[in-house]
């Protein structure tokens, strides 16, 4: 398999798993945040990444969520499920069951906490990405596992040419390292990295990339026809919403994908919570957030941001109808 094999751009939503007041998987509300994605138009969603609480959740829950979800979306968007663990046998398994649920794809991180090396990284990948025939993203996210694969010599290169990758997500904090993956790289799998800004905005134009993955969702309403306006080669439209996405995600997180006014997941849900989204609650070891003065700072960042507007615009404009 190769980048030509999906059809995988755009603007996607690594979405969280809402957890009620008691910390049970809310299906209902995750079926709910499924359908307000649709309603936004985006072009695919991530399961059970990191915004999405796989570390604090069971192998059964993971499968429960995997299923309330592509169940919900329903063949309207892409769905990748995301399956990283602490061993490539449970990635293995996890990988199985998603693409027993109907799944496009799945994705992973090397393993957490462990920092395997570049031989382990690729023995890792190779044995989970041939679980299935399903395509497969590898996922680079050193502020989560401590590994930063595009800094590794060659380590990218051996991934690409496994047989099931055809993407890769580099989250890594050195945005013109990022840029290296894509001049090398976009022309054999898709590269999903930072590109809601400006400068990314010209990369797209000039350089190659693929679309952004992006904690939560909140910010479709300016991403969404950001990736519409690129793919028209539309720029001063493509500059506009870049600006608006960068002055809400500017205001909320730092380059290293850190949260400016909490942790980023309790960050999130609060902020999904005062627009009236399914984000539900964080589960433990995350806390909520309560400090009404965090609260107040989140609401002013919402509405300076004029999300309401761009939410009826985005949803008037690139509604998926089930």
């Amino acid at each position: 398999m190769n980048r030509d094999d999906v059809a995988w751009s755009g603007y996607w939503p690594a979405s969280p798993t809402p957890f009620d007041a008691a910390g049970a998987v809310d299906v209902d509300a995750l079926a709910e945040l499924m359908e307000l994605y649709a309603r936004m138009g985006v072009d695919g969603v991530l399961i059970n990444g990191s915004t999405g609480e796989w570390f604090s959740q069971t192998h059964a829950e993971r499968k429960l969520v995997a299923e309330v979800a592509v169940s919900a979306v329903s063949g309207r968007f892409p769905v990748l499920i995301g399956v990283s663990a602490y061993t490539a046998d449970e990635s293995r398994r996890l990988a199985k069951h998603a693409a027993s649920t109907g799944a496009d794809g799945i994705l992973a991180t090397p393993p957490p906490y462990v920092h395997t090396s570049a031989d382990e990284t690729v023995a890792y990948y190779e044995s989970v990405s041939t679980a299935t025939d399903l395509p497969f993203m590898a996922y680079n996210w050193p502020r989560g596992v401590s590994v930063d694969m595009g800094k590794i010599p060659g380590l990218f290169a051996r991934i690409a040419d496994l047989e099931n990758v055809v993407a890769i997500k580099d989250s890594t904090g050195d945005w013109l390292n990022m840029l290296d993956t894509v001049e090398q790289f976009s022309s054999q799998v898709r590269v999903f990295g930072s590109f809601l800004h400006r400068r990314g905005l010209a990369a797209l134009l000039e350089l190659g990339g693929d679309g952004n993955i992006d904690g939560g969702g909140v910010g479709a309403p300016f991403g969404v026809p950001f990736y519409r306006a690129v793919a028209a080669k539309d720029a001063a439209a493509a500059q506009e919403w870049a600006d608006r996405y960068r002055a809400l995600s500017g205001a909320l997180i730092n380059g290293d994908y850190s949260g400016i006014h909490a942790s980023p997941i309790p960050q999130l849900k609060a902020v999904m919570n005062l627009l009236g989204q399914p984000g539900g609650q964080v589960r433990e070891p995350l806390l909520p957030v309560t400090d009404p003065n965090i609260i107040e700072a989140l609401q002013a960042i919402i509405d300076r941001s004029g999300i309401a507007e761009a939410t009826e615009h985005t949803s008037k404009e690139f509604t998926h109808v089930h």
